[in-house]
């Protein structure tokens, strides 16, 4: 028997869960910060409290004495849990805090492609309190910029000039808003293209690349409204995307490779686990936006459920730094995952209202994120409360069925009906087709 223990409480930990799950002989233990019933469900315990509680996280992980533990989100591990289990002799499949920086300050990422001249970066500079002038000249050079400030922001920090802000300076404006909060924010060239997320398992010498998924940030349909932590994603039957080559995902797939060597040359340490690249495709080729220590939400939905080989073994194999050794495989499946989300997400949701879910079809799948389980039924908090995932042959069956699951769920919610569908990917396919043709003219 193994037994695992998971941190984390959305729907990427329900669907992490039920993958471990695969495997019987599997015991699942679970710390949460709330009652997910999904989780729950499949654990043969739980314990409920914070990521900061440092103290109460050891003593349920002496008092189980797993295998392993599992990190979900990025909260636990910018606050040091896995250096705390490695401490009193626990693996994670998770990076240490120090390594957990290629998600939590984009300024570390940024300069660690430079120093060690991996292709991908685009122009960008770092400004803090004491160089701001560097900013407005900076910015007064590029033609549009992104600004993002240096640490998490539940994915809903970055301004995009056109998108966010029309004027240079407004975006001068967000970068000293942005530094009274954080030490350091990153002002970048805006690239034109379309963004993929390839989601890799590496055990710090191996990378390994799992389908490429297209998230969709924006909160209304037609890629519309304030960005949210992701409204749902898709991925093709044939591993790649509408707009993507096998040599574009290659062209990823290198530069995490070089990325992993390049951590451990830097630290010194062997970075363990998840790296999930958010790259996009652009007329220079593949650019890398960001990274995540760890998967997507949503797009652990749509590759996690696909996955055929043990990823208990994986994340054996990855503690071990043995991961070479394994042939990982995926069925050959369409995948399209649609949240549905409190009315008013993301700036001003409804709260503590009661869903009901009807008539759910047989080939779907529901997993549980900002939900609580009450003696009367379930009710939406304030943030993303179910993925709606279908999987089928092809993308457009796939879409019909996530769109069906997502109708079931009755009360004050919305989910994006155009995630997935031909007409939404068509607008894709042209608009690489127009760079591509831009940039033969050049």
């Amino acid at each position: 028997m193994m037994k695992v223990l998971l941190i984390g409480n959305g729907a990427r930990e329900h669907v992490i869960a039920e993958t471990l799950k695969k495997n019987k002989e599997t015991i699942l233990y679970s710390y949460l910060k709330s009652k997910n019933p999904g989780i729950i469900s499949l654990s043969e315990e739980f314990e409920v409290g914070n990521y900061n509680e440092l103290e109460k996280i050891e003593n349920y992980a002496k008092k189980i004495k797993p295998d392993f533990a599992f990190i979900g989100p990025e909260e636990p591990l910018n606050n040091r849990v896995v250096d705390l289990l490695q401490r009193i002799g626990i693996e994670s499949i998770g990076p240490t805090k120090s390594l957990a920086r290629l998600e939590s300050s984009k300024s570390f990422t940024r300069h660690l492609l430079k120093k060690y001249k991996i292709k991908g970066n685009p122009e960008f500079e770092i400004i803090d309190k004491n160089n701001i002038d560097r900013a407005e000249r900076f910015i007064k050079d590029l033609k549009l910029c992104v600004i993002k400030p240096d640490g998490l922001t539940g994915g809903k920090g970055v301004k995009v000039q056109g998108d966010h802000f029309t004027t240079k300076e407004e975006a001068l404006e967000y970068c000293n808003e942005v530094l009274q909060e954080h030490q350091r924010v990153i002002v970048e060239e805006k690239l034109d293209g379309e963004e993929f997320s390839l989601q890799c398992l590496t055990d710090g010498k191996t990378v390994a690349a799992m389908p490429p998924v297209q998230d969709h940030k924006r909160a209304y349909v037609g890629d519309t409204g304030p960005n949210t932590g992701g409204m749902g994603s898709y991925s093709c039957e044939n591993h790649l995307l509408p707009f993507l080559t096998k040599k574009d995902i290659d062209e990823g797939l290198r530069i995490t490779q070089k990325v992993a060597e390049a951590i451990h040359d830097e630290t010194g340490q062997f970075y363990k686990g998840i790296m999930y690249a958010g790259l996009m495709i652009t007329k220079d080729g593949v650019k890398l936006l960001e990274y995540n220590a760890r998967f997507g939400d949503p797009e652990a939905m749509n590759v996690l459920p696909l996955l055929e080989t043990d990823l208990v073994e994986l994340c054996t194999a990855i503690i071990h730094q043995s991961l070479h050794k394994i042939k990982i495989s995926f069925q050959n499946k369409a995948t399209v995952c649609k949240y549905i989300v409190p009315k008013g997400y993301p700036d001003n949701p409804v709260k503590n209202k009661k869903i009901e879910i009807e008539n759910i079809p047989q080939d779907a799948k529901l997993y549980y994120g900002a939900v609580d389980k009450m003696n009367d039924g379930l009710y939406i908090t304030a943030s993303r409360a179910i993925g709606c995932l279908g999987i089928s042959d092809s993308l457009v069956k796939a879409e019909k069925i996530a769109e069906k699951a997502a109708n079931s769920i009755k009360g004050p919610v919305f989910h994006r009906e155009d995630i997935g569908t031909r007409n939404l990917i068509d607008k894709r396919i042209m608009h690489i087709k127009k760079i591509h043709n831009l940039n033969q003219k050049i």
